[in-house]
Formats: C-alpha cells, sequence, structure tokens
C-alpha cells in the first residue's frame, strides 16, 4: 500500500497542479476520516503519512483541559491525568498513543476518496487563485457561467468570480452565456463558493475602463486623481497632466469621443464627465459642478464645506436632477457643497456679518465702525483677532500699531476669561457627578464627554441610555440612575 499511495500522491500533484505536501495532508485527513468509521464513539484519530516510503501510522490523541472542564471524555483529557503520562503539559496541548491501523473497506476508502478530492479542489482554487492575484489584474473579462438569488457566477479560465446583485449597474440585464468585464472588489477567503468578488459600481471600474482606453495614463503622461458615480446614468472622473503640452480632457475624449464612447459603452450609457483636477480646491470645485456657470465660493475649512453662488437661470443644472450633479461634484472633490442663489448668497453672508459684528462690540467692547472694519476686512473669531501675526493686522489702513495691540490684548482677556470659566464649570460638574454613589472620575469624564453635565441630565437618562454612552454593566448604570434620581422624590 505505501507504493500506491507514493504512486497516487505524484499522480495528483502533476494533474491538478498542487504541490505534493497538500496532497499528502488531504490523504492524511482522508485517511483518519476513514478510519473513525470503524468507531462507535468521536474519537480524535490522527495519520501521519512518511513522505519518503509511503509508509503511514494511526495515532489516537486527546486535548488537554482542566481537570473540571472535561465535555467529551473521547476527545479530551484532564491535565492532571495527562502529567501522568507525559511531563511537562499544558492546558491546550495535545496528548497521543500509538493505535494498530484499520484496514480500510469499500466504505471507508470511498469516504477517504471524497475528502482527498474536496481538499483537492480546496487547494487547486487556491493555488488557482493566487496565480491570478500574482499577475496583479484588477478587470477581469469572463462568461457569466449560471445566475443564483440575483448574483451572477462568472467564470474565467479555470476561476469563478461572483458579481453580487448590488454591484450591478442598475436596469442591465445580464444573462447566461453573456460576456461581462468587472471590477476586482475584494478577494473573500472566507467563502465556500467564488472568493473573487466583482463589481460594475466601483469608482475604479471607471478609472480601470480609461487606464485601458487612454494609453497617455499609463505612460504617466495624464494621472486619474478621482472619480465619482451615479451607476447607469451618470459620472465624474479627475484627470490632470504631467505634461503642459497635452490636454487631459481632449486626450481622454479621443478622436470623434472615440474614448469616452468605448467607455460609456461598457458601462450602459452612463454619461461620463471629464474634469480638469487643480491643487486649487476652489478651480477644481467651479470645474467638477461644469456645465454649470459658478458665480461666488465661500470656504469654511472648518467644515470642509462650500456656499456656491450661481444666478438663478444656472440654480437648477448646478444641482441637476435629483440633486445629482452636487452630488457627484461633492463626491469627486471631497468637500460639502452648498449651492445657493447669488442673491441667498448675499443674504447669508449679511447675516454672518451682522453676527461677527455683534460678536466683536460685545466681546471687545468697541463700536460698531471698528467691529464692521473687522468684519470688512474677514475677520469672523476672537481667535482669530488675538492670534493673527500682528504684521498682517498691521496691514489694515484704518488701524495704527496701538489700536491693533489694543484689539489683540482684549480680544486675548476675553479667550482667557472664557476658558477659566469653562474650565470651572465643568469642575462643578464633575463634582456634581462624582457626587453620586457609583460615579468615579473616569466615568464622569466619559458623561461630560458625552455632554452630560449635571445630575439632571444624568437622571433624564435610562440605564439603557448610560450603558450605551459608556459601556458600563447595566446592573451599575441602573444603580446609578436610581441614585441620579433620589432627590426628586425627596
Amino acid at each position: 500500500m505505501s507504493r500506491e499511495i507514493l504512486l497516487l500522491v505524484d499522480a495528483l500533484a502533476h494533474e491538478k497542479n498542487v504541490s505534493k505536501a497538500i496532497v499528502f495532508a488531504a490523504l492524511e485527513m482522508a485517511l483518519a476520516s476513514a478510519a473513525k468509521k470503524h468507531f462507535q464513539d468521536d474519537l480524535d484519530i490522527v495519520i501521519k503519512i512518511d513522505q519518503g516510503t509511503g509508509n503511514f501510522q494511526s495515532f489516537r490523541r486527546w486535548l488537554v483541559v482542566p481537570d473540571d472542564s472535561i465535555e467529551n471524555p473521547a476527545r479530551q483529557i484532564a491535565l492532571s491525568e495527562a502529567l501522568l503520562r507525559e511531563k511537562n503539559l499544558l492546558e491546550g496541548d495535545y496528548i497521543q498513543e500509538s493505535m494498530e491501523s484499520i484496514p480500510f473497506d469499500r466504505i471507508g476508502a470511498q469516504a477517504a476518496k471524497q475528502v482527498i478530492f474536496q481538499k483537492i479542489r480546496d487547494a487547486e482554487r487556491e493555488q488557482n487563485l493566487s496565480d491570478f492575484l500574482e499577475r496583479g489584474e484588477q478587470i477581469i473579462s469572463g462568461v457569466i457561467k449560471r445566475l443564483e438569488r440575483g448574483n451572477a457566477i462568472i467564470e474565467f479560465g479555470k476561476i469563478e468570480a461572483v458579481l453580487p446583485r448590488d454591484q450591478m449597474i442598475p436596469h442591465e440585464n445580464l444573462r447566461m452565456g453573456d460576456r461581462v468585464r468587472a471590477y476586482i472588489l475584494k478577494v473573500d477567503r472566507s467563502a465556500r463558493g467564488p472568493q473573487l468578488v466583482l463589481s460594475r459600481t466601483s469608482p475604479q471600474f471607471l478609472v480601470k475602463l480609461f487606464e485601458q482606453e487612454v494609453p497617455e495614463i499609463e505612460e504617466g503622461v495624464l494621472e486619474i486623481k478621482g472619480a465619482a458615480r451615479d451607476p447607469g446614468f451618470r459620472a465624474k472622473i479627475a484627470v490632470k497632466s504631467n505634461d503642459p503640452r497635452v490636454d487631459p480632457i481632449g486626450t481622454c475624449v479621443g478622436m470623434v469621443g472615440s474614448r469616452v464612447k468605448a467607455v460609456t459603452n461598457e458601462l450602459a450609457g452612463e454619461r461620463v464627465d471629464i474634469i480638469q483636477w487643480s491643487d486649487d480646491i476652489a478651480t477644481f470645485v467651479v470645474n467638477a459642478l461644469a456645465p454649470a456657470v459658478v458665480s461666488g465660493i465661500t470656504l469654511d475649512e472648518d467644515s470642509h464645506s462650500m456656499d456656491i453662488a450661481v444666478d438663478e437661470d444656472n440654480l437648477a443644472q448646478s444641482i441637476g436632477r435629483g440633486g445629482q450633479n452636487v452630488r457627484l461634484a461633492s463626491e469627486l472633490t471631497g468637500w460639502h457643497l452648498n449651492i445657493m442663489t447669488v442673491e441667498e448668497s448675499q443674504e447669508k453672508s449679511e447675516e454672518e456679518a451682522t453676527v461677527n459684528c455683534r460678536l466683536f462690540m460685545e466681546k471687545l467692547d468697541v463700536d460698531e465702525e471698528v467691529a464692521r472694519i473687522l468684519v470688512d476686512v474677514g475677520f469672523s473669531t476672537l481667535e482669530e483677532v488675538a492670534y493673527i501675526p500682528l504684521e498682517e493686522m498691521l496691514e489694515i489702513e484704518e488701524f495704527d500699531r496701538e489700536t491693533v495691540e489694543e484689539l489683540r490684548n482684549r480680544a486675548r482677556n476675553v479667550l482667557l476669561t472664557d476658558a477659566i470659566a469653562s474650565e470651572e464649570k465643568i469642575e462643578h460638574a464633575a463634582e456634581e457627578l462624582l457626587d453620586l454613589e457609583g460615579v468615579d472620575m473616569e466615568l464622569a469624564q466619559q458623561l461630560m464627554g458625552k455632554g452630560i453635565n449635571s445630575r439632571d441630565a444624568l437622571a433624564d437618562l435610562a440605564a439603557d441610555d448610560l450603558v450605551e454612552l459608556t459601556g458600563v454593566d447595566f446592573e451599575r448604570a441602573s444603580a446609578i440612575i436610581i441614585k441620579a434620581r433620589e432627590h426628586w422624590f425627596i
């Protein structure tokens, strides 16, 4: 039998293009599975094959567990008993003893054969997948082999991949036998079926299609900086030219639109806007909103948003059907874009200017004229007045050095006073919370970080709310809430 084993391993390894080690491992598992069928108890049997001679030995083994934790005596052994047989064993180790090899009857041989071929198929699939991934391809072209619960199983070469229903382009009617291209979205090694998950809706699919259609991208003359899609309807892609002599938009469009048309046809008629990228974010946003014409932009870097002013005639085009144009432009640029008319933008600016003017008048104790000057030159917070470089403030024509220094000192004093008041408020809140039984400093800080700054605010919570906010156990949360509410009933 030993010679037969070696011949079998050689044949399977050669036929299935897998290593002999994988075949030996599968064979050992198969023989062990067949041997177990000769026993009524669920024994843990291990087979070891000598890869040089083909001889094999059978062992029965037990998992070492704590003395009071034995659940399956056929497979587990108490630590104290295991130490009597072999020293230096720990919980989680295995102890084994040799047993007589079992002769395999027809049923056992059939079971072993099934296990072997299943393991070989798994290994073959993994080997084919690894060979494919090493090539670095990100778009595959294959034939739909079957449809399962709305998902398409696509075969290319010796590999099967799945195109989920939610990764198909809407309104696209794919059928068995159709040839399709798709982007490799991820590799799911936990799946028993196809391990490659594909997508036809990913923005990266659009990027890779352009890379295939436009040789200048592969050559490094052009560079794709981003893409956004409403699959099947409209997309935007930002391109940059690394050669000032090359027009990025015209190059991607191609002669008579041939290149962009090839991409559009692959995407079931999806309209693609090619946008020229710019490192100036305002210019990039204006380009991204094309063909709409932008009249003005106001940036708010803190909230990473922009107010976009457009003429009334351009409003509908800027927003797009169902907000499509502004949504895609926002995804492409990474900024939240607020579209409004020029009149609305002016009203908003005036409202903000009025609020800031009142802030400076109240906090800096200045008249409306001084406050208005600060607003008109672009100041909107006390922090800006207090800490902007002195040289920049001295550039304001209406202010001399003495006025500038006085304004800066007043702003700093107000900020310091507010910080002290805020710290005192936090300390008072912490003391109030710490007075409650069951609340320690760590929990008090968690609560204040969530805006719970008083006993009453804590009392308004349910125990479930406190558990969700802080992660404390339900019993402790219930006791704390009861303590927080005690003063309501006294």
